[in-house]
């Protein structure tokens, strides 16, 4: 069935904040006196898209539970500052005019691994907050992605979405949510036979126009 809504990932699907990012918490791991390690783009990338505690078990191991989850509550109010001051565009190619158009086609949604306030902050840096209808993440909820994307359809009352993600946590979110799954092939990660796949955001302006052109 033609999806009704779509639901969309942040980091990997709309932009890459990776380079900022990996600054910023360098400068708050360089202030700890029992870490010594640099974190690269490309090291984060590997990292993003799981749960914030996930995110801080792999990347400081050696550090107790405490002291880890801090540092990263730490390395995120950090890259807060960074990206708000930020002027780069770190969009995808063709996110910001395929987000605008796409609205006018299908109520757009956002559901992400990340703290409170990364959402709200992506949307201030991206001039995109009038297209997205609602939001949610674990920072807020709790809860994990595929059971944030269930809240969001249920309080939206959408029957038929579609979530849009570039890892393989952000398939199986989608499963557990019980909806199909389209992989940002450009973005951070790769998947198994997912349900559709886009080589560029654009792709998703006739994606399901193409595949249900037959559809009654």
């Amino acid at each position: 069935m033609k999806p009704d809504s779509i639901i969309l990932d942040i980091d990997g699907t709309l932009w890459d904040s990776t380079p900022i990012v990996a600054a910023a918490w360098n400068e708050v791991v360089r202030a700890n006196p029992h870490i010594s390690l640099q974190f690269t783009a490309q090291d984060l990338k590997q990292l993003f898209g799981r749960p914030l505690p996930a995110i801080a078990d792999l990347a400081f191991p050696s550090l107790p539970e405490q002291e880890r989850y801090a540092l990263i509550d730490d390395c995120c109010l950090r890259e807060h500052t960074a990206l708000s001051a930020s002027d780069q565009d770190l969009l995808f190619p063709g996110v910001a005019d395929t987000i605008r158009r796409l609205s006018k086609k299908y109520p757009l949604f956002i559901v992400s691994n990340c703290q409170s306030g990364y959402i709200e902050l992506f949307l201030e840096k991206s001039g995109l907050a009038s297209c997205i209808t609602d939001f949610e993440c674990p920072g807020s909820t709790g809860f994990s992605k595929g059971k944030n994307i269930r809240l969001v359809m249920e309080r939206n009352h959408l029957k038929h979405s579609v979530y849009v993600g570039d890892i393989e946590g952000d398939q199986k979110a989608s499963e557990e949510a019980g909806i199909p799954f389209c992989h940002a092939a450009y973005g951070f990660g790769t998947v198994q036979n997912p349900d559709f796949s886009i080589q560029s955001f654009p792709e998703l302006l006739t994606l399901f126009d193409e595949q249900y052109q037959s559809a009654p």
